[in-house]
This record gives structure tokens, C-alpha cells and sequence, in this order.
């Protein structure tokens, strides 16, 4: 998968995640993902349609992430993966979307929005919503490792 696909969502989650939550969260090196198990124990995922390309886009946060990112955006203590972490899940998930998108319209490429899907549980399963090569990007913050998939059409 070449960079002008990666890249957007790499500038995309950094800067949502060092506004909402003032933590920087440090990139990891991208790896091809073989298979379909979510990293974390919640997971946003929305599709990307336009005319030049289709892909999909995937945020998994272990607890101890989505905890911590819970407390530092909403101020609110939670002690479990539920709905609030769930909503939460699925709102910086669209807030990174709407990021990538912008930054994919000034290279020519125009990404319909969707509302974004939230998976939950352990184990769950991340289905992208187009065939191709799954790029999995970790991201190291103090409360651990999260991680984003982006999935286009070959």
C-alpha cells in the first residue's frame, strides 16, 4: 500500500488524539495484517467510497487505552468498556476520518463519510468493507499501545 494512503490517517489520528486528549501518541512501524481479530476490545471502523479508490479505516483500543482516553476527553472515570466508551470509540473514529478525508481532497481523492461502525468484546472481528492489503499501525501512548488499520481496494 503506498504512503499517500497511509499517511493522511497517520497525520489524522495524531492530531486528534494530542487535541481531544493533549497526549502525543507515538507512531509504531506499519505491518501487514494476515488476519481478521481486533487488537483491542473496542474497535470503530467506516468505510471510504469515492470514485478513484475504496477502503476502510479501523481504530482498536485495548481497555487500558480507551480508559485513559476516557478520562483526559470526557473527564469521566469509567471502569469498564461500555457505552460511553463505546460512543467515544466511534466519534474520534469519525473525528480521524474527517481529518484523513480533508487531507485526501487536496491530493485529488474525494471520500464519501459514513456513520462509523463500533465493535466490542474480546476477540471481536474486523471486517473491512473492501478487498486488499490490511495495514496495521500501532500507536504507543502512557497507557499503552492502540491500533489503526486501513484496508483499500487493490
Amino acid at each position: 500500500m503506498e504512503a499517500k494512503f497511509i499517511n493522511p490517517v497517520l497525520t489524522s489520528m495524531i492530531t486528534v488524539i494530542s487535541t481531544m486528549a493533549q497526549i502525543q501518541p507515538k507512531p509504531g512501524k506499519p505491518v501487514l495484517k494476515t488476519d481478521d481479530v481486533a487488537r483491542g476490545v473496542v474497535t470503530g471502523i467506516i468505510a471510504m467510497q469515492g470514485e478513484r479508490a475504496r477502503g476502510s479505516l479501523a481504530i482498536s483500543f485495548p481497555k487500558a487505552v480507551i480508559l485513559d482516553l476516557a478520562r483526559r476527553i470526557l473527564s469521566e472515570e469509567r471502569s469498564d468498556v461500555d457505552e460511553v466508551t463505546c460512543d467515544l470509540t466511534g466519534e474520534i473514529t469519525n473525528m480521524v476520518m474527517g481529518g484523513a478525508k480533508a487531507i485526501f481532497a487536496e491530493a485529488g481523492y474525494d471520500f464519501g463519510m459514513e456513520q462509523p461502525d463500533v465493535l466490542s468484546g474480546p476477540d471481536h472481528l474486523v471486517e473491512h468493507s473492501v478487498l486488499g492489503p490490511k495495514i496495521l499501525l500501532p500507536f504507543l501512548t502512557e497507557s499503552g499501545e492502540f491500533y489503526v488499520e486501513i484496508c483499500f481496494e487493490q
